[in-house]
């Protein structure tokens, strides 16, 4: 997105001045059509403009980013291989639901790490309460303005800070690997259970005063709790 450039005032003209060079900016190069596409589809599911069971033709997306079908297929080749479209030939792309079973996995995977890293994160480090206690603010100032989207964004930052402070590497690209799942799960969760956005933050808060106390169990205890409460939604389908 482009935004006009603010008027610049021009000072007088000297002899020391007149002949001087004014540095240009290149412009920036737009990315590649396919990566537009994906972008934008991704996006769109993951905010749940697309919902699950929603059937995307190549024609619309093509229209819709203002590119020929050629790179709109290949973006959802890839949109295929990540698990959130299934392509049917001569017909377009399904938008797959969230499954109970990717709930019931994420859950587990979550817990496994989120609780080992609330563990080691005691006694936390002043940089890290600090990062919270901002995802946290940013959460209270996301709900109020329904942004569902950017405070599941907000809630995952939130956790993912936890993660990073343990200072494991090959736990924090696991954790990154489910961040797309999070993020699409977490509107939907929103989205099915308005009531439950309070909820949550106040579990988050839960979480930042038991690091700030330096309690470890007391952390990983609501850690348990918060992110175990998901598995509810395992009984049936989220779209």
């Amino acid at each position: 997105m482009s935004s006009a450039a603010a008027p610049v005032t021009a000072a007088p003209e000297t002899p020391s001045t007149t002949n001087a060079a004014t540095p240009t900016t290149a412009p920036a190069k737009a990315p590649p059509a396919a990566e537009r596409v994906y972008a934008y589809v991704k996006q769109a599911v993951l905010e749940r403009h697309y919902e699950g069971g929603m059937l995307l033709t190549e024609g619309e997306l093509a229209e819709a980013v203002g590119v020929s079908r050629t790179p709109v297929r290949e973006a959802l080749l890839r949109l295929e291989v990540e698990g959130l479209l299934k392509l049917y030939p001569k017909k377009g792309a399904m938008v797959l639901p969230v499954s109970a079973q990717e709930i019931a996995d994420v859950v587990e995977t979550r817990l496994l790490v989120e609780e080992h890293a609330a563990r080691k994160a005691v006694p936390a480090a002043p940089a890290l309460i600090a990062e919270l206690e901002e995802q946290l603010a940013k959460m209270v100032e996301l709900a109020a303005s329904g942004d569902l989207a950017a405070v599941s964004v907000a809630d995952r930052c939130f956790h993912a800070a936890i993660v990073r402070s343990a200072g494991n590497q090959i736990l924090d690209r696991l954790y990154e690997q489910l961040r797309d799942r999070q993020l699409r799960m977490g509107v939907a969760v929103m989205h099915a259970n308005p009531d439950r956005i309070a909820k949550n933050i106040a579990e988050h808060g839960e979480i930042l005063q038991a690091l700030r106390a330096g309690d470890a169990a007391a952390a990983v205890d609501a850690v348990h709790r918060h992110v175990s409460w998901v598995r509810n939604l395992a009984q049936g389908d989220v779209r």
